[in-house]
């Protein structure tokens, strides 16, 4: 049980701490401690001076032991008649009985003063005290009783790194697109200082050094783990724009390892003073290859803004020194299909922007008035018009947002020609013709908004996925284009060139990846190419097939010794041999041996391919996971499996789900494109990586995969 002594010392240490549990203590330990023990010997001093007549009551002993007790920092003594003293507070100025003749009334009930809080003044200096050192609870009345706080008397001590913290807040900016000059801000140092005084604030220089200390080590960590992964790599080039006119190549590699689980990581930011320029994607993939030593590794590129063909012809001769051609090229480049719907309906808009604008201001007339909004519904429910449909005003920066509020207003198109009767105020009706040309625009408009919408609502939208929904809208152009309607046939056209020009460019690619699916294999390029090509259907049919087989021979034919992977498998049961058996099939007099093998077998090896696509094919479960397949049969067919791993690892957008729908290519504020390249590249990068955490690649065990 703590003393007297000890809950005294607590309390002012803590002078926060709550009253009623220091009063418990207290009248726990009233009965058994009434005063320290330094007391104790000086009352029995004064005693034994009585009994042997050095002192009588009413007067002062000749020596008197010097008074311990803390309370006598906050008591003075005084007499106040002959054999009767008091003891004054010092800050209240009350006084209490201290001894009447020869009976001492000790000190707990001075010390119950100052324990209980009793003593406002003391109260008041002591948080005044404290003011700098502890922040403030709120509220201005001093008198208010502190509220309570818990202590854990077994916590352990953990004692301040100032190293660490550095590196903490240089993550916090990292992971939460902080400003680096907030650790230069009045508030946050403020704020850091009342946590850790003994923290020394960091500047601006010294957590930019922080960052990118941060991001060096993070890459280092993350180029271990790309050594390691078990098939090629395929990188996205989006290009961000500033205020500055710079632009900003953005790489991201795609990649799947060796659980058979897809990556995406953004590599690199490259800032190109000319973004227009022939020289701009090659220029920033050169950078990206050399930094990540990924020649001969790459498998194809997609990049996001329209490319004139002297680009492509840089990319082209750039890739063609630094990676070996995957079926003659046919698949190294592709467009993103995010920004070729955006583009096309950024031309719709254009068509017929005029008409557009007419929509707009009417549903900006209801919206913005809850007086007009009213009338607006009441109109509605006696039109008894059966639409669910609300209006919104759209966001010009996505297009589907557009879309959304053009098919609501067309459903609602009754109420707004009837809202001039009731609202004499509403002067931009449009006539009956703009919403007839504006329910054409939905109607060709809605294959688009489904297709970007089925692509957003997946992290990584795959190739097999694009391929189903851009068939299908190159089908309904087709039959657009032979509509005898002018309208119609406008829009059709002004859609059909681009989306005409992704099938061309893309089409390839997107067949084999659905070839590679089990549950469609060449059927589905069948079907669909018959609807889309007609009697010439057989001709295409033939180019996707043919391509599949040279692609095929090529990853048979080819040792492609681009990563460890391509090695023989020897991790599964049924593969493993004793060490004197794999001494022996690895020694290198048998190299010939192998070519003959190759050689007398490739026809054999060849029907790998050919067995998988005459199989059944699967049911068409809507959650199948087509990677997983691959991973369970990739020793049925360990050649395919390789091929098909790199073919499913093709990306069709070059942009998340979050700006599927943008219209406009993602620009930096004007402090971001402010920093040095190096930074901006260390915060753009680091944070990506971030988000997945390090340990992931720092402590992976990068195996083979086969």
């Amino acid at each position: 049980m703590a003393t007297l002594e000890e809950t005294n010392a607590l309390a002012v240490i803590y002078p926060e701490d709550d009253n009623e549990m220091i009063e418990a203590n207290l009248e726990e330990n009233i009965e058994t401690i009434v005063t320290s023990p330094e007391e104790n010997n000086a009352m029995i001093v004064t005693n034994q001076e009585q009994s042997n007549g050095f002192a009588t009551p009413g007067t002062q002993p000749n020596k008197r032991r010097k008074k311990k007790s803390i309370v006598w920092e906050h008591f003075t003594i005084e007499t106040v008649s002959p054999g009767c003293r008091r003891a004054c507070c010092n800050q209240c100025k009350q006084s209490f009985a201290y001894s009447t003749g020869s009976k001492v009334a000790g000190t707990s009930h001075l010390k119950r003063h100052i324990a209980k809080g009793t003593c406002l003044a003391l109260l008041r200096n002591r948080r005044s005290l404290m003011a700098p050192h502890m922040p403030r609870t709120g509220g201005n009345d001093s008198s208010e009783p502190p509220k309570r706080r818990y202590r854990s008397p077994s916590a352990s001590y953990i004692p301040f790194d100032s190293d660490r913290s550095r590196h903490e807040i240089a993550r916090m900016i990292l992971m939460h697109d902080y400003p680096l000059h907030m650790v230069e801000h009045s508030g946050f140092v403020s704020f850091v200082q009342n946590l850790q005084p003994h923290f020394g604030m960091v500047s601006f220089n010294s957590v930019q050094g922080d960052c990118v200390a941060t991001y060096l080590r993070e890459k280092q960590n993350f180029m271990k783990f790309i050594e390691g992964i078990p098939g090629r790599i395929c990188l996205t080039l989006d290009i961000w724009s500033s205020s500055q006119s710079l632009g900003y190549v953005v790489i991201t590699g795609h990649f799947i390892d060796s659980d058979w689980t897809p990556h995406k990581r953004i590599l690199n930011v490259v800032m190109e003073p000319y973004p227009d320029s022939d020289s701009t994607l090659s220029h920033a993939v050169a950078c990206c290859l050399s930094d990540w030593s990924l020649e001969g590794k790459l498998f194809s590129l997609t990049y996001s803004h329209p490319v004139g063909e002297p680009g492509l012809e840089n990319l082209r001769s750039l890739l063609c020194l630094k990676n070996p051609h995957v079926l003659n090229g046919q698949l190294l480049l592709g467009s993103c299909i995010a920004r070729t719907l955006s583009s096309v309906a950024k031309d719709i808009f254009s068509l017929e922007k005029d008409i557009i604008s007419k929509i707009r201001d009417s549903v900006k007339y209801v919206e913005t008035s809850e007086s007009h909004e009213e009338k607006f519904l009441e109109l509605k429910e006696q039109l008894q018009v059966p639409s669910e449909k609300s209006l919104s005003l759209d966001n010009q920066r996505q297009w589907n947002t557009t879309y959304e509020m053009l098919a609501a207003a067309s459903e609602l198109k009754e109420v707004f020609s009837c809202l001039d009767t009731s609202d004499p105020h509403y002067k931009q009706a449009p006539s009956m013709e703009d919403w007839n040309r504006v329910e054409t625009i939905c109607t060709y408009l809605k294959p688009l908004f489904d297709a970007a919408n089925t692509l957003a609502s997946t992290a990584n939208p795959t190739a097999i996925t694009c391929f189903h929904e851009v068939w299908k809208i190159v089908t309904e152009l087709a039959c657009a284009i032979t509509n005898e309607d002018p309208f119609v046939k406008r829009i059709a056209n002004v859609m059909k060139e681009k989306i005409d020009k992704y099938w061309k460019d893309c089409s390839l690619v997107l067949a084999i990846a659905v070839a590679m699916d089990p549950r469609f294999k060449m059927k589905l390029v069948e079907f669909s190419f018959s609807k889309i090509y007609e009697e010439d259907a057989p001709t295409y049919i033939k180019i996707v097939d043919d391509g599949i087989h040279e692609l095929f021979v090529e990853y048979f034919t080819l040792p492609l010794p681009l990563t460890p992977t391509y090695a023989d498998d020897g991790n599964d049961d049924n593969m493993k041999t004793d060490e004197h058996q794999g001494s022996l099939l690895s020694d290198n007099g048998l190299t010939d041996f192998d070519v003959y093998i190759m050689e007398t077998t490739s026809q054999q090896m060849k029907s790998e391919l050919d067995q998988y696509l005459d199989e059944s094919l699967l049911p068409r479960a809507q959650d199948f996971d087509v990677l997983g397949w691959w991973k369970l049969n990739k020793l049925k067919y360990p050649t395919l499996s390789k091929m098909a791993r790199d073919i499913l690892t093709i990306p069709v957008s070059t942009v998340g789900p979050e700006s599927m729908f943008d219209t406009m290519p993602k620009e930096l504020d004007s402090y971001r494109s402010s920093l040095r390249p190096e930074t901006l590249e260390a915060l753009v990068c680091a944070k990506d990586w971030l988000q997945f955490g390090s340990a992931e690649v720092s402590n992976a065990l990068v195996k083979m995969d086969f």
